[in-house]
């Protein structure tokens, strides 16, 4: 027996009966041989972890514009809570955790520098609009691709869980509505933990009805929400919360985006409106100038039209990547500080 098929053989004896089956995938958009020695949803696993958008994501933005300090969280960070959180989840409530740790490892591929004011620039830039989950399937459906030219092809489990983490659709696996659920838990409290760090909320302004239920700390917000997601969701055909968790987390999100992320001590409107004017003319600068994106971008000019390879190529910078090709292209070269 191959070692592929015990691990599926494996599957059916200790997961849960809503739990996604490997040998049971909806398959890939192009028809592959299956690995000798792992499932597909570990094959897909492992592609996105060898892939430049993730890698690329150690040099993105999670909440602050510059942060200083090398604790705070960026979207690498992030994704690996994400699924250190989902697989947790996963494994309390046998399900795959292969699909889950894929689905989580991919679902911020798409996402822009300088965080969500990146997104929001380009979603404002681009006439097509811009939403990151559907440029993270755009990522490993098209753009990153190996030295021979091909695509991550990934299941069709994975590239739903991806697309669905955010945005009105809900992911038909299990494992994708975990991620989903665990997207939020991760972002909303080592967001808190940053805020805390960077001096702009202390401990006593988190809302004490909140912390009453969740906890007055970071793992035990976690912990909290964690069980909660377990229990209510055990051996039932969706994930799901108590009222009184989601209401919570719903409260705390809300103070997180009052007080923190539209917070004018974290982003000043001035730096706001520098990274606006840099998305923008970046994005004029290449519609200006097409043969200045990367050579493998532009094979996809005839078949997807110049503004959709402007949109992702600026999409797929880095922080410092994007202030310094917008440095080299619109400062003087004497005005450069060395």
């Amino acid at each position: 027996m191959l070692m592929r098929e015990h691990f599926e053989e494996q599957e059916y004896e200790r997961l849960s009966a809503f739990a996604a089956k490997a040998a049971e995938s909806k398959g890939r958009r192009v028809p592959e041989t299956p690995c000798t020695m792992r499932t597909d949803f570990q094959r897909d696993r492992d592609r996105i972890i060898h892939s430049k958008s993730l890698r690329r994501l150690m040099h993105k933005t999670q909440v602050f514009l510059s942060p200083e300090g090398d604790h705070f969280r960026t979207r690498l960070t992030h994704t690996l809570e994400v699924a250190q959180i989902a697989r947790t989840c996963a494994r309390a409530l046998r399900l795959n955790e292969d699909l889950t740790e894929a689905i989580a490892m991919g679902h911020d591929l798409g996402h822009t520098p300088f965080g969500h004011n990146g997104e929001a620039y380009l979603n404002e830039r681009h006439a097509g609009g811009f939403r990151h989950n559907v440029q993270s399937l755009r990522v490993v459906d098209v753009l990153d691709r190996n030295h021979a030219g091909r695509t991550m092809n990934l299941t069709e489990e994975v590239r739903d869980g991806i697309l669905n983490h955010s945005g009105d659709g809900i992911p038909f696996t299990l494992e994708g509505q975990v991620v989903r659920m665990s997207d939020r838990i991760a972002y909303i409290n080592h967001d808190i933990d940053d805020a805390i760090r960077g001096q702009i909320i202390k401990d006593e302004d988190l809302p004490s009805k909140c912390i009453a239920f969740l906890g007055a700390d970071h793992r035990t917000r976690i912990d909290t929400l964690v069980r909660d997601l377990v229990s209510q969701s055990d051996e039932k055909d969706r994930i799901t919360q108590s009222k009184e968790a989601e209401h919570y987390m719903s409260e705390l999100r809300s103070f997180m985006f009052e007080r923190v992320y539209y917070s004018s001590v974290v982003k000043k409107d001035s730096e706001l409106d520098k990274i606006r004017h840099l998305v923008f003319s970046l994005y004029d600068y290449y519609l200006s100038n097409p043969l200045c994106l990367p050579e493998e971008q532009l094979e996809l000019l005839e078949k997807d039209g110049i503004e959709e390879l402007v949109k992702d190529h600026i999409a797929s910078m880095t922080d410092r990547y994007a202030i310094n090709v917008y440095t080299a292209n619109f400062v003087p070269a004497g005005w450069k500080i060395t």
